[in-house]
């Protein structure tokens, strides 16, 4: 849930700092004062495009932070595949800012990540509705992942995704495979070429580095000859100067007074192995030496033939000798394939016929799990729809889907597409949800929608933005009603007009403006008994607040104790 949000120099709020709890909430004040401020800047926490126009007029920078808590298991995972680590209450800060240069940052935990990041996390933590919210139900599209969410259709989802991208990667192949079929032997001759271009130069992995080093080598041979020469007849080269000499006559002398200085046997036994040591280095040494050719010259003049081919064969294929080789055995596996069309079309063709047989088989499950479904939520939102004073509604999910012949034409989510279609008056005709122009309809579906499926899509806050305009008086006490209903579960906000539904609220927050210092500034502030019925009283009167609205206010939250 959302426990705390901080906004620092966005629009005409300078500083505001606020804490919230479980349980339904109102955010209320006059016009202008400032309560779309707050949903902006909750927008920003949610990846919304940051403009630096919201920034405070005379101000440099801008910031917006909010700490989640009782995060969800998909929420949980999601921060754990992109890195971010929790605190130890398992607790997320989300800290946005803006800049008047045009640049944002965003934070998660202190950690720095990019927007897209955050657009994934996001969607989890609060779901956002208003009256003129047109990015679920106006949306064609979505009204598929709302069914899904109530049909918990997520596990059947995933399986079958995993077949459908294997079956569209074999359709791909298939294309790619039929494409080239016209240039077919073009392409034959070019990959034939690349092989037998890449083939003939016999390169190993590796090579390029060998010769390299052996370039270096014969640059030097005359200073590795010589010193080498002399490191060999110092060590045992020389018949009686040599160290190989020298220690194998300490050896003899120390074995002569063994006898008389028994260590002397341990001595001579450490100075066997140095003179193993020093035999096998002279030996190392004097192998280099051999290894030279006679003539350098014309074996620096290969190395460099080969490198000056390895360099063309770079250029043309790849950026080392294993590219080069890589690319080689993909050209092998690819005029393979060419010259064997007919055989590796079929190939194709049968696995993508035993895909779709196994996609299809799982797309049928999900068909009827959505039906099933669908035929529960039309009866639940039409219940919940009547109770909204919405009476005669006819609320129902059209499943429909193509076939291309006589097969079924499967997508990344099946073979349904759905509709979610309303009549809100007895006897009209219904229609799409995204066609239909009346905010407050809207706004009554989704708040029926949303109630049903509250416990099913893993988002522990909402808000809903003035979504009562355009309905007053029992309308809205039921809207009410029903969004403190769903706060027994989950955290609910509500910006509004409505003394009917603020009156309801578990905690009451006023939004106001007041001049300081020449500017205008935006206050909020979480009302006491008394600040309720004022405020009520307000939002029921107008300018000049009566004993009549006063009593009224009262009555509101008396009921509400009740209700």
């Amino acid at each position: 849930m959302l426990h705390s949000l901080h906004i620092e120099n966005i629009a005409v709020i300078k500083q505001v700092d606020l804490e919230f709890s479980n349980g339904f909430m109102v955010i209320s004040g006059e016009t202008g004062a400032g309560k779309s401020i707050i949903i902006d800047s909750i927008n920003l926490i949610l990846g919304a495009k940051s403009d630096k126009d919201l920034i405070r007029h005379g101000e440099s920078t801008a910031m917006v932070s909010a700490l989640f808590t009782d995060l969800s298991e998909l929420t949980v995972l999601q921060c754990a595949e992109h890195g971010i680590v929790l605190d130890d209450e398992g607790s997320l800060l989300i800290q946005r800012s803006i800049s008047q240069d045009g640049r944002s940052g965003v934070k998660i935990n202190g950690r720095a990540v990019n927007l897209a990041v955050l657009k994934q996390i996001a969607p989890g933590l609060v779901s956002i509705h208003g009256q003129t919210d047109t990015g679920v139900l106006s949306d064609v599209e979505k009204h598929i992942d709302l069914l899904d969410i109530y049909a918990s259709s997520s596990s059947l989802l995933s399986g079958y995704r995993t077949i459908y991208y294997d079956l569209e990667k074999i359709r791909r192949n298939i294309d790619d495979l039929i494409a080239k079929e016209a240039e077919r032997e073009r392409m034959k001759e070019i990959l034939s070429y690349q092989i037998k271009d890449i083939d003939s130069a016999k390169l190993h992995e590796g090579e390029e580095e060998e010769l390299v080093d052996k370039k270096v080598k014969i640059k030097n041979s005359e200073k590795i000859i010589k010193n080498s020469e002399f490191a060999y007849k110092a060590l045992k080269g020389s018949e009686k100067g040599s160290a190989a000499y020298l220690i194998d006559r300490c050896i003899t002398a120390l074995n002569q007074l063994s006898g008389v200085i028994p260590e002397y046997e341990e001595y001579a036994e450490k100075l066997r192995d140095a003179l193993s040591d020093v035999e096998d280095v002279a030996e190392e040494v004097f192998a280099v030496v051999e290894d030279f050719d006679t003539d350098p010259t014309s074996t620096l003049n290969d190395i460099e033939s080969r490198l000056d081919k390895i360099s063309k064969l770079k250029r043309k294929y790849g950026y080392t000798v294993k590219d080069i080789l890589e690319f080689a055995d993909k050209a092998k596996a690819e005029l393979e394939m060419l010259e064997n069309y007919e055989d590796t079309l079929t190939s194709l063709r049968e696995q993508e016929e035993k895909l779709y047989k196994k996609a299809l088989s799982v797309a049928d499950a999900l068909h009827e799990n959505r039906a099933k479904a669908a035929e529960e939520l039309k009866d639940k939102v039409c219940d919940i729809l009547e109770f909204l004073d919405m009476p005669g509604v006819v609320f129902f999910v059209n499943i429909s889907g193509f076939e291309d012949n006589g097969k079924k034409v499967l997508n990344k989510d099946g073979y349904d597409n759905v509709e979610f279609y309303l009549s809100a008056n007895k006897g009209a005709e219904a229609q799409s949800l995204a066609k239909i122009a009346s905010g407050g309809e809207i706004a009554r579906v989704m708040l029926a929608i949303k109630s049903i499926v509250v416990d099913k899509d893993g988002v522990s806050s909402v808000i809903f933005d003035e979504i009562d305009t355009g309905v007053s008086g029992k309308t809205a006490r039921k809207i009410g009603l029903k969004m403190r209903s769903m706060s027994s579960g989950l955290q609910i906000f509500c910006v509004t007009h409505s003394a009917q539904i603020a009156s309801l609220a578990d905690i009451h927050f006023l939004i106001s403006k007041s001049e300081v210092c020449g500017k205008t500034e935006t206050s909020v502030k979480s009302l006491d008994y008394d600040g309720r019925v004022k405020e009520l009283s307000r939002i029921l009167g107008g300018i000049n607040i009566t004993d009549s609205q006063r009593a009224a206010a009262i009555d509101m939250l008396n009921e509400q104790e009740t209700n």
